[in-house]
């Protein structure tokens, strides 16, 4: 339960309005759960978007590069969307799994500590606040509160002397909202040629359709980006565009350089 809103004092401390700070910690105590929902998957779907069409275009201009088929590209680039989309959603999966195992692990064994020797971890507790800069005797103190509560106690031991923060993420929910942005922004340098084998007129422009298309969708998943980094979103927006040129360069350059073998 908070007293504050928490996206209020975010864009509070923004433009540093002490003001403002000041009235986003005074509203009614709630709850915000539906806040972490929201955000729990934006970082799947950010990351997993910007590795889909980066990939995907640098497949386009390489076979650009190379002067080869559309045939060839669209079958290239539609390989790379589905298995490099679901070599990404299972590593998610995996990896958010493993994190959670040991989380899981960690805590059951902080927890048998408190329950065996609650001593010793009362007096590693106090070692983490004094090093804090707190004097013995108020570490001390506080330590004696804390250990009032054992569930409040073996979280903080999680935190301050493991480092481990717990979270409830749904692995396979993080997989499959990877592998959804993947095949969703990966698709963006293919729709041009996609497209061209319907309507023929946009034949000889699909590279350069695709080009524009991908690079005002890269800018605009770095502009998303600021979500988790809270850079300004025009230069996050511009530093994922110059990221997927830098990509896409060396990708058709490979190609002009190697297109005599093919």
């Amino acid at each position: 339960m908070l007293s504050r809103n928490i996206d209020k004092a975010k864009e509070a401390y923004k433009t540093k309005d002490i003001e403002a700070t000041k009235a986003a910690h005074q509203g009614h105590v709630h709850s915000e759960p539906h806040k972490q929902n929201q955000g729990q998957f934006i970082g799947s779907a950010v990351y997993g978007g910007l590795d889909g069409i980066i990939t995907t275009f640098a497949v386009v201009a390489g076979v650009a590069g190379a002067q080869l088929s559309t045939g060839v590209l669209l079958i290239l680039g539609f390989a790379n969307l589905i298995a490099d989309g679901i070599s990404m959603a299972i590593g998610d999966f995996l990896s958010t799994r493993a994190e959670q195992e040991y989380n899981a692990a960690e805590k059951k064994r902080e927890a048998w500590e408190v329950e065996v020797y609650p001593e010793g971890e009362k007096r590693e507790l106090v070692e983490i606040f004094t090093a804090k800069g707190y004097e013995k005797e108020d570490a001390e103190r506080m330590v004696d509160i804390i250990a009032k509560n054992k569930e409040g106690w073996i979280d903080i031991m999680m935190k301050e002397e493991l480092e481990i923060i717990e979270d409830n993420e749904s692995p396979l929910k993080n997989a499959l909202v990877t592998f959804g942005s993947f095949a969703l922004f990966g698709f963006v340098p293919l729709l041009a040629f996609t497209v061209a084998q319907l309507f023929s007129a946009l034949t000889n422009h699909t590279f350069l359709i695709a080009s524009v298309m991908t690079g005002l969708t890269l800018f605009l998943l770095g502009a998303l980006k600021v979500r988790l980094t809270n850079q300004k979103w025009y230069k996050s927006g511009l530093e994922m565009l110059l990221v997927g040129g830098v990509a896409a360069a060396a990708a058709y350059l490979v190609g002009v350089a190697l297109k005599g073998i093919a």
